[in-house]
């Protein structure tokens, strides 16, 4: 039987946020990779610039990215173990469940930047 997408059931917004949040880890300039536990601590999330904002050299529109300041996705993601509590709304940590899990929105939202 093939594994099953989407396993622990994440809704739409969570999904975003989480494909956001990883290409976020992915920046040495606003991570710290936690060696005892493999995650990843994400110490600034970016500000909008107009409709969009820059996620290392990708674009998200804004639109897209409402979970980033919505603290229940936040904790959501905590409580299905794929991030560990940070500071809302300003620093999280992805676990290595959460770094690895697949949403299937990044390609969707996630775009190449223009600028």
């Amino acid at each position: 039987m093939a594994p099953t997408k989407n396993p622990l059931k994440l809704n739409k917004l969570q999904l975003k946020t989480l494909a956001i949040l990883q290409e976020l880890a992915g920046d040495p300039g606003i991570t710290r990779r936690d060696e005892a536990s493999g995650g990843v601590h994400i110490t600034a999330i970016p500000a909008p610039h107009g409709d969009h904002f820059h996620v290392g050299a990708r674009v998200v529109l804004s639109r897209d990215a409402t979970g980033l300041a919505n603290e229940g996705v936040w904790l959501a993601l905590v409580r299905k173990g794929l991030a560990s509590a940070g500071a809302f709304p300003h620093t999280i940590a992805l676990t290595p469940a959460g770094l690895g899990y697949d949403t299937g929105v990044a390609d969707s939202i996630l775009h190449q930047a223009g600028h």
